[in-house]
């Protein structure tokens, strides 16, 4: 059950929510910690607070020591393409080959360690559509806890739309992935879909509250999970639940995000003598669970097949729209989530659209005529062709 916390926590945990300054949140947290009763129910909630807090901490000494200094790099990158995908991996096991033979990105290849020092992005095309791939600081263990630049690292992949986890046949690659993936599970970041996923998007006053649910409910109704939002001021959001969730997942979201990216494995350095069995090592490791992608940046071996493994695993569709009259349809597709519906569309060209929309006409092979008129909750499917009518 949720932990039924008074109404002077929940009330403070909305401004620590509110709260944009480290500082002030930080302070806010511990005022939160002070309201909470102190039993078993709700031992897991201030742990979770807690480490919050810390991370909050680590940020703040890294700001100074960076004012101190020089100024550090810049981990910011603006999102480009159909999606942002963040390359990680151990120093040295080929993310600036990669970027540098299969995107546009310039550079630096060099033996030495931790060479890359800030973010870098390139444009991976896959047929009409382009990934962002961005080669993040070479992760190590500790990472989460602040080691070189890994808190920024893993900030930018928990931002990002879905990840490249890279290792090296030369060496052992399920101790690399092993540390990859304990250093994003110590930050919350899952690369395997989990039982229940809540997602909260905080919109701007009065957007008003919007729940939805992909999967179902647990021992709760709809109206329960509003409740639970309201009750710790989540009055103006987008909040979508995954899998089969109970209130404690709500919860448990309103107070620490875990993020989801879809994630597949690139085997790097495939041309090296005995990588093939160091391969078979790691593919038991995964047990199927990730996608892997053996490649050689050396050879271009595999690197033919990333664009598609992406898109495969983001789940993504294309859809292609028609201005009504004209015979022909746009060359670049907009690029959408899997069980998307012309109402998502129609959004994703312009708001005005999805306020005045009045009814979609729509090509497809797999419909018995085309184009067909459909209305706004029409699923769409990759390669569909669609044609907008507002009122």
């Amino acid at each position: 059950m949720p932990t039924n916390l008074p109404a002077e926590a929940k009330r403070k945990w909305a401004e620590v929510s509110a709260a944009r300054n480290p500082r002030e949140k930080l302070q806010l947290m511990q005022e939160f910690l002070s309201l909470v009763p102190k039993h078993k129910g709700t031992a897991k909630l201030c742990a979770q607070v807690k480490k919050q807090m810390a991370v909050l901490r680590r940020e703040l000494e890294e700001g100074k020591r960076r004012k101190v200094g020089r100024g550090g790099p810049k981990f910011f990158i603006e999102k480009e393409g159909a999606a942002q995908i963040v390359v990680l991996g151990l120093t040295n096991v080929g993310k600036s080959s990669l970027l540098a033979v299969t995107t546009n990105a310039k550079v630096e290849v060099s033996p030495a360690p931790y060479t890359t020092k800030e973010p870098i992005p390139g444009m991976l095309p896959y047929e009409d559509v382009q990934f962002q791939l961005v080669e993040a600081p070479a992760l190590m263990e500790g990472a989460a806890d602040g080691k070189a630049w890994g808190l920024q690292t893993l900030a930018l992949a928990r931002n990002a739309d879905g990840l490249i986890l890279m290792v090296d046949l030369t060496q052992n690659p399920v101790e690399q992935l092993s540390t990859i993936l304990e250093e994003l599970e110590k930050t919350r970041i899952l690369v395997s879909k989990p039982k229940a996923r809540v997602e909260i998007e905080r919109k701007f006053m009065g957007a008003g509250l919007r729940v939805i649910v992909f999967g179902r409910l647990l021992n709760c109704t709809f109206k329960d999970v509003e409740e639970l939002l309201k009750s710790y001021r989540v009055t103006d959001a987008v909040v979508k639940i995954y899998g089969e969730a109970t209130l404690d997942d709500v919860e448990d979201a309103v107070f620490e995000s875990t993020a989801y990216k879809p994630a597949i494995v690139i085997a790097n350095k495939a041309d090296v003598e005995d990588a093939h069995a160091k391969l078979k090592t790691l593919e038991d490791y995964v047990g199927g669970q990730l996608p892997i992608i053996v490649t050689s940046c050396k050879t271009g071996m595999g690197l033919d097949k990333i664009g598609e493994a992406l898109f495969k695993n983001l789940n993504m569709i294309r859809v292609y729209t028609k201005e009504p009259g004209e015979r022909n349809f746009s060359e670049k597709p907009f690029v959408l989530k899997k069980g998307s519906t012309v109402y998502d569309l129609a959004r994703s060209i312009h708001s005005d659209f999805g306020e005045k929309f009045a009814y979609a006409r729509v090509w497809a092979k797999r419909l018995v005529f085309s184009p067909q008129k459909v209305g706004a909750t029409f699923i769409l499917e990759d390669g569909d062709v669609v044609e907008i009518h507002t009122k």
